[in-house]
């Protein structure tokens, strides 16, 4: 297909299309050079899908219980007897490392009166899964080890006192669970994912800055933001000439993708930066890699030949890894993958990052925002242990996270300050409906005709 079929012909004025870009610099991988879209309609979508108490608790019911859903990297998990409790509205799930090195996932209840065996948002050592009030206790396959005072429970089963277990599997170093026994396996639900992830190898590298911040919005209006960026104008001024249009691509019902050439001198908002000033601000999530005085744009290079080179260069530097085989695009690009119904997978080397959008407890205009940046572990080295949660509230900024690049917090501070405005917005409506446009908001309307074939509308 081609993009201009896809694209706007307004576009342009925006920017060059990014096949253009990959174009010109001759070397992307085939997988950047596919263009995918499906038909869709141009109605406008009811705001209850955002405010209703109903319409969340159909989400529970209905999508929430039946989908894979990534729950934490499997180096949260080294060694036996390691757990991780992953929290879903008012699920809670805690995964465990067995003793032959595979993983369980149970529903994190005490069968005696349903206790939380772990705390939400817990990780750590346990050598068998203990509650807390009265001490039953179950070893790490699950099974029934001991219950106090026995002799009071002559009726009790142990057999049928396993813990109730969901699905766990990992693809790529990320860890997913399903609450549904029945669900089709990991690999059948992310469709194109391992294919187009083939030379993308995930499993060297570690988490070097975890931040969490609950929000106030619905957990659908939070990721959003992020699929689009036709609020970069007005949100992100910062970024005004330098970021170049977007490249949108749904390849089926669980995973769409956005492509965006970084290091490009673009005409969007009026701007006309010089290839200099386009390096200087570039927004790079290794972009502190690049040790000693500012590169500087030689007569005839660009910013983006300049940067790509910087980043082979540190990184065979820091960490003995050889990015010569790899393209322009993936050495520096932003090149977002988005899996139904709430993860955000990053897969280019300055951009390594996840995203996850989740509801917090029973509220529709709550929701949990979790971003991990990963670093490669250096050839040779001990894998660091990989970072700790840093919560954010909701006035605080993200520059004050630890091993923030300041540049990014201010990006993430502008994204996540809209998002209460947008929810009072949203019920204050009178007009009750959203309109999205044609293309730059084509995957925001993908997802809610997904969660549609799940709640069977």
């Amino acid at each position: 297909m081609n993009i201009e079929s896809r694209q706007p012909k307004a576009a342009s004025v925006m920017g060059p299309f990014y096949q253009e870009i990959i174009a010109r610099d001759g070397d992307a991988p085939p997988v950047l050079k596919l263009e995918a879209g499906v038909p869709q309609t141009s109605e406008d979508i009811p705001l209850e899908r955002f405010t209703s108490q109903d319409f969340f608790d159909l989400e529970m019911k209905k999508m929430w219980r039946k989908v894979w859903q990534y729950a934490c990297r499997d180096e949260h998990l080294p060694e036996a007897g390691d757990y991780y409790v992953y929290d879903l509205g008012r699920h809670s799930i805690v995964i465990v490392r067995q003793e032959d090195g595979g993983l369980k996932g149970y529903h994190n209840s005490c069968l005696h009166r349903g206790t939380k065996l772990k705390p939400s948002g817990s990780s750590g050592y346990s050598a068998s899964l203990q509650c807390p009030y009265h001490g039953w206790t179950w070893n790490l396959d699950g099974t029934l080890n001991e219950v106090p005072c026995a002799w009071e429970f002559p009726h009790l089963d142990y057999e049928k006192n396993r813990l109730p277990e969901v699905q766990v599997d990992v693809w790529n170093s990320l860890v997913f669970i399903n609450m549904d026994r029945e669900a089709p396996p990991l690999l059948d639900y992310l469709e194109v994912l391992p294919e187009h992830c083939g030379n993308w190898d995930f499993t060297d590298w570690y988490v070097s800055v975890h931040a969490r911040k609950e929000l106030a919005c619905n957990w659908k209006a939070a990721q959003e933001a992020f699929i689009e960026g036709y609020h970069g104008p007005m949100v992100h001024p910062q970024l005004s000439g330098s970021a170049a249009q977007q490249q949108h691509d749904i390849f089926g019902d669980h995973v769409s993708r956005d492509l965006v050439a970084l290091g490009v001198k673009t005409s969007r908002g009026g701007v006309e930066m010089t290839e200099q000033q386009v390096l200087d601000g570039m927004l790079m999530g290794d972009r502190s890699l690049v040790d000693g005085e500012k590169p500087k744009v030689p007569d005839g290079s660009t910013a983006r030949e300049v940067m790509a080179k910087q980043m082979r260069d540190a990184y065979l530097t820091r960490f003995g890894i050889d990015l010569s085989g790899m393209s322009n695009s993936e050495v520096l690009d932003s090149i977002k993958y988005s899996l139904f119904p709430n993860l955000f997978i990053f897969t280019g080397i300055s951009l390594r990052i996840l995203y996850q959008y989740r509801p917090l407890g029973n509220d529709p205009d709550r929701c949990l925002f979790d971003i991990l940046f990963m670093r490669p572990v250096p050839k040779g080295e001990t894998r660091p242990d990989p970072a700790p949660v840093t919560y954010v509230q909701e006035h605080e900024s993200y520059r004050d996270v630890p091993g923030m690049d300041p540049g990014f917090g201010l990006l993430f501070d502008q994204d996540t300050q809209i998002m209460r405005w947008q929810n009072e917005g949203n019920h204050a409506t009178a007009k009750g409906a959203i309109t999205y446009s044609n293309y730059m908001e084509s995957r925001l309307r993908h997802l809610h005709n997904t969660l549609d074939k799940y709640l069977g509308k």
